[in-house]
């Protein structure tokens, strides 16, 4: 079985290196099937692919976007789309627009909190295209002693109910879908225990998602324990969805998984990759 990631960040987004750093970290580890999907952006592609090609390395292009549904934040994986598609292009562009609103908001909510400082801390960790989140904001949080880890930011701070939490509408969940799709690529739902929706409400997602075409569910993700991973199997199983794997890696020292080495999709699982049966790494 070939050794596929198909979910990790690069510093063009909340990821610590740089994109050929990452593809050396996955040679390393001996990953043959890799995708970039960075938050919001597809501006780290070319230079994955080109790292790629000469680790040998089999490349994906991808994204993960924001999303807001019934006001809650998801997160839909674009797999083995065309980056240079219009509609995908913009709507990113606009995402990204907002991120910079919603950092200022993230930071007079923190200030509320006695924390200040955090909009030009959190910037300071941010890569060169400026794409800003809430890991960022972590980062700087654990710099000056708020917290041991950026974990432990999260749950302290950044989750709702959180002195630095605020809500911010994303893309809608039938745009995103869309555009993948446009694309020629796959929508994935991304570590969907995470969001912690309830069995009924975690009904309505998926048969919304089916029904607006979207293709897979992330089923192997360091959000998930060993018994979410069958719950999410069975899922895409009775819903003839295609199943995905990722490490959701941000660097070293910040996931809970490293590149690749993931455990393998239970027995029935469709892979999303199934018939990808030729890869371009140019």
């Amino acid at each position: 079985m070939l050794d596929i990631d198909l979910h990790c960040h690069s510093n063009v987004s909340d990821g610590i290196l740089t994109p050929a750093k990452l593809i050396s970290r996955a040679a390393q580890r001996g990953v043959e099937m890799l995708a970039l999907t960075d938050h919001d952006d597809v501006a780290g592609l070319d230079e994955a692919r080109s790292a790629a090609f000469e680790k040998n390395i089999t490349f994906i292009n991808g994204v993960e976007i924001s999303v807001s549904w019934r006001n809650r934040t998801i997160h839909i994986l674009g797999l083995n789309i065309d980056p240079d598609y219009q509609p995908l292009f913009d709507g990113l562009a606009a995402i990204r627009a907002g991120r910079a609103q919603r950092a200022q908001n993230i930071a007079v909510e923190l200030e509320k909190a006695g924390i200040g400082g955090s909009l030009e801390g959190a910037y300071a960790y941010v890569g060169e295209r400026g794409l800003i989140g809430r890991t960022h904001f972590a980062r700087y949080l654990v710099e000056k002693g708020y917290a041991k880890d950026t974990k432990s930011v999260f749950k302290k701070y950044l989750v709702k109910g959180k002195p630095g939490y605020t809500h911010h509408e994303w893309a809608a969940l039938s745009e995103a879908i869309t555009w993948i799709a446009g694309s020629g690529g796959r929508a994935v739902i991304a570590h969907p225990a995470r969001y912690n929706l309830g069995k009924n409400v975690l009904n309505d997602l998926l048969d919304e998602f089916s029904a607006l075409g979207g293709c897979a569910l992330e089923v192997i993700s360091a959000s998930h324990t060993a018994q979410q991973v069958e719950i999410f199997a069975a899922h895409a199983k009775s819903r003839n969805l295609f199943a995905s794997c990722g490490s959701d890696f941000h660097g070293p020292g910040e996931s809970f998984y490293d590149l690749g080495r993931l455990p393998e999709l239970p027995s029935g699982c469709v892979p999303v990759w199934h018939d990808w049966n030729t890869f371009q790494n140019n």
